[in-house]
């Protein structure tokens, strides 16, 4: 076994730690952004029915045709919101280097 095969064992058991005392509003900042995204969605679902709603109304097809794309775009972006994290930590794993 050359030099660089061991540092490359030593290399892999290095794993990134957050600084004493900062799991808890590391915590609470990425719950409050979880939160926010959930509530875009929302609106983004309100939004994008009332613009359907409103061009059925008022004889605009346009509106109508773009509030179906972004319901659209809300829910590709969901699943995209569901499926991505696990897809980022299946190919880079849990961080260690």
């Amino acid at each position: 076994m050359s030099l660089l095969d061991g540092a490359a064992v030593v290399a892999a058991r290095v794993c990134p730690q957050a600084p004493p005392g900062a799991e808890g509003p590391t915590n609470q900042i990425t719950g409050y952004v979880l939160w926010g995204v959930i509530v875009l969605f929302g609106l983004g679902i309100i939004v994008a029915i009332g613009a359907i709603i409103a061009g059925r109304v008022f004889s605009m097809p346009h509106s109508s045709k773009l509030g179906v794309i972004s319901v659209t775009v809300v829910f590709a972006c969901a699943v995209a919101y569901l499926v991505l994290p696990g897809m980022l930590t299946g190919i880079l794993g849990k961080g260690c280097i």
